[in-house]
């Protein structure tokens, strides 16, 4: 199939390969390759060969079992309308065919873009730094962990999180600190957001780092991040707050709040709901720059004196630094920050506003109307909230999520009797329909 570097679907009969093997002198494909005995997968695929079109046809009826249903899901994964310039600009040849920007004279274009993606950044969070990129929103929570163990002056262990963090986050947070001494703890949260109180008992002087998001899990905005801050700084941890470029748009800036390192998913602008794949955030205090993860494009001056940019900081080589290195991070996602850059400057100051204000509306007029529904409650959380809410059902939740999806509509079933529901402006017409189907189910 259709590898890395863009190859056709090619098979091969038996006598085709071995007159290729013949041609390079090798006696079976297995001598091309030398893969340890220790790694090497000696089951079946239990894959049964096709031909390219018997393949396609394959693939088309697997996909055709999707249910197509209207998605109300959130948690993570948010899908906003993308301006088709987006898709016009971002797959330009010189754009979609660019692995990384190693040669500045040929790549002047895109480190322009990644340039402005991290000012974008900068802007938003009041941080001076900010990287080009990293996967995701939990491998960026996760380098920043690292990240305070590398810059803390006094000892520490504690990796303290939210109890309601998502559970894949909290486990690549597990996965990376495994082998550096460092214990992943949550604290308790009330009401979608941060206990205060439990937060000041669970933080002592071996506390290495303590995360918040804004808006959380639930959707509710955090109003205790100076006190979070504050508390983390009297303790000498680091402070770490996860967010997104719309909602930072309009929430207090993180540095205002005592924020040191800013992480989170970036994708919400130019990508569309990627189930999986994403754009991690990562934005701090410029006195960490030489233990930032991944790589920071600069701007300069060429030989005649005109502006230019290159990779000024590279402190992801681990093929070069090796035990040295500051992560490990070995690729990155420089073309969907690229549809970033593109999705926010096309939306402009303002526009980018108006969508963080419309994500906070949209929540709370179909929390109104859900509320006016018998047999629900919305939302369940006293405060304001950002694209998503809880809703509690005097029916059980996965029972109503269920008939919901017979009934054409996705929501994420969180407790025995809550569901989540989240809306932004691709699904915003859909209400009505959701609403109707609240009205039947629940």
């Amino acid at each position: 199939m259709s590898g890395a570097g863009g190859s056709p679907y090619a098979p091969h009969t038996p006598d085709e390969t071995a007159e290729m093997l013949a041609a390079v002198d090798a006696d079976s494909v297995e001598d091309l390759f030398d893969i340890p005995e220790s790694v090497r997968f000696t089951d079946e695929y239990g894959l049964d060969a096709r031909t390219e079109q018997e393949t396609r046809r394959e693939v088309a009826g697997l996909l055709a079992e999707n249910d197509d249903v209207t998605e109300f899901l959130g948690r993570g994964h948010y899908d906003h309308y993308v301006p088709s310039l987006v898709d016009t600009i971002s797959q330009r040849s010189e754009f979609i065919t660019s692995y990384t920007q190693y040669q500045p004279e040929i790549t002047q274009g895109f480190l322009q873009v990644l340039f402005e993606y991290q000012s974008l950044l900068v802007e938003l969070t009041g941080l001076e730094i900010a990287n080009c990129s990293m996967y995701d929103a939990a491998t960026a929570l996760a380098e920043a962990a690292l990240l305070a163990k590398r810059v803390r002056q006094a000892d520490g262990t504690r990796v303290l999180l939210p109890e309601n963090t998502r559970e894949e986050r909290v486990s690549v947070v597990e996965n990376y600190v495994s082998g550096n001494d460092l214990t992943v703890e949550t604290y308790p949260t009330e009401n979608g957001t941060v206990n205060l109180d439990a937060l000041r008992e669970a933080v002592d002087d071996d506390t290495l780092f303590v995360y918040a998001e804004n808006p959380s899990t639930e959707g509710v905005i955090e109003e205790s991040l100076h006190e979070i801050g504050a508390l983390a700084d009297d303790h000498d941890a680091l402070f770490c707050l996860g967010s997104d470029p719309v909602a930072l748009s309009l929430l207090q800036r993180p540095v205002d709040v005592g924020a040191d390192v800013v992480v989170g998913d970036a994708a919400v602008l130019g990508m569309p709901t990627s189930y999986g794949m994403g754009l991690g955030l990562f934005a701090c205090r410029e006195d960490f720059l030489r233990q930032v993860p991944g790589r920071l494009v600069g701007a300069s001056e060429d030989a005649a004196g005109k502006r230019a940019y290159t990779l000024t900081l590279q402190t992801r080589e681990q093929h070069i630094r090796r035990e040295r290195a500051t992560s490990n991070i070995c690729t990155n996602q420089a073309w969907v920050a690229l549809r970033t850059a593109i999705h926010a400057a096309q939306l402009g100051p303002g526009g980018l506003v108006d969508l963080a204000e419309q994500m906070v509306e949209l929540p709370r007029e179909l929390a109104a109307e859900l509320d006016d529904v018998r047999g629900v409650r919305a939302p369940v959380n006293d405060g304001h909230h950002f694209r998503e809410f809880v809703a509690h059902t005097d029916q059980p939740a996965p029972a109503v999520a269920a008939d919901l999806e017979a009934e054409g509509f996705a929501v994420h079933a969180v407790g025995d009797h809550e569901l989540q529901v989240c809306v932004t402006d691709a699904n915003e017409p859909a209400i009505p329909d959701l609403v109707a189907a609240f009205e039947e189910v629940a």
